[in-house]
């Protein structure tokens, strides 16, 4: 007997496969990656009855739609989104069955950026490097899912969970992020770091699973924007030389030669990674303790 497997029927935006990344190897240069909003991968697996690492499929502001050869339980989760199955409308954030040979649809976010759908027994593409994910940066993991492409699933584990719906927040407006103060904050005066927690930011159109570029109160750096490339993590808040900052999110790159004037606390990242263009952000200090 094949192994089950699920099609591509049309592959949105950006739709990629994702599970929560390789941990412990920035040292080597290879970024975690993993799942942008690693909750709502997490809440998906949950729901469908699989351990929360499990491979799914995290989509763009566009949804997906994929064929299943074998009857599954599917569910969708993270930016809100029409679901249909089979041609019929099902419910987000919760398990839903689809038979063989249905489509499962995942229509355009109607708020936030990305979805999560999850199929029991999750995608089972080959790791690489301990993670299924896709590495849009570095290359890693399996491409970038194209209209066609067919990958293997799991075999299914355990039974979904019995709730109705599970409850997810919603990115407030303004989104307030928690920033700990970075390796370089000494770099940046008095000014610059009121501007930072005292203004608006928006997010721009220049966002992707690397980072998000905003616009608002520029940052002078008080020893000039260059420096050795050094490590930066997920979450770095990076000022470049036009003083408008960039946090990283999933995909970063290991190394980066502009300061960094903090961090986002991990528990407020699924706020950049679900944030539109034009979404206002804002910061206030958090300091452990």
């Amino acid at each position: 007997m094949s192994a089950p497997t699920l099609e591509v029927v049309r592959a949105g935006l950006l739709s990629t496969v994702q599970d929560l990344g390789r941990p412990g190897l920035a040292h080597l240069g290879v970024p975690r990656s993993g799942a942008a909003d690693p909750d709502a991968l997490r809440l998906a697996n949950r729901l469908v009855g699989n351990p929360e690492g499990l491979a799914a499929i995290e989509t763009t502001l566009l949804g997906v739609d994929v064929r299943l050869a074998a009857g599954r339980w599917v569910a969708v989760t993270g930016a809100p989104a029409p679901v249909q199955i089979a041609g019929r409308p099902a419910g987000g954030c919760c398990a839903q069955y689809a038979p063989a040979g249905a489509v499962v649809s995942v229509g355009p976010a109607v708020a936030g950026v990305r979805s999560y759908l999850a199929v029991a027994g999750g995608i089972d593409v080959a790791p690489e490097l301990g993670s299924r994910s896709t590495d849009t940066l570095g290359g890693l993991g399996p491409p970038v899912l194209r209209a066609g492409a067919v990958v293997p699933l799991g075999a299914a584990r355990a039974a979904p969970a019995p709730i109705d719906v599970a409850p997810q927040p919603c990115v407030p407006e303004p989104a307030a992020l928690r920033l700990v103060p970075g390796p370089r904050d000494d770099w940046f005066g008095p000014g610059s770091l009121a501007d930072l927690v005292g203004g608006a930011y928006r997010v721009t159109p220049a966002a992707d699973r690397v980072g998000v570029r905003l616009a608002g109160p520029r940052l002078t750096a008080r020893r000039g924007a260059g420096l050795p490339s050094e490590g930066v993590v997920r979450g770095a808040v990076q000022v470049p030389p036009g003083g408008e900052p960039i946090v990283f999110l999933a995909d970063h790159p290991t190394t980066g030669g502009y300061p960094v004037v903090g961090v986002v606390h991990p528990g407020d990242l699924w706020l950049v990674a679900q944030a539109r263009p034009g979404t206002r952000i804002r910061f206030r200090w958090h300091r452990a303790g």
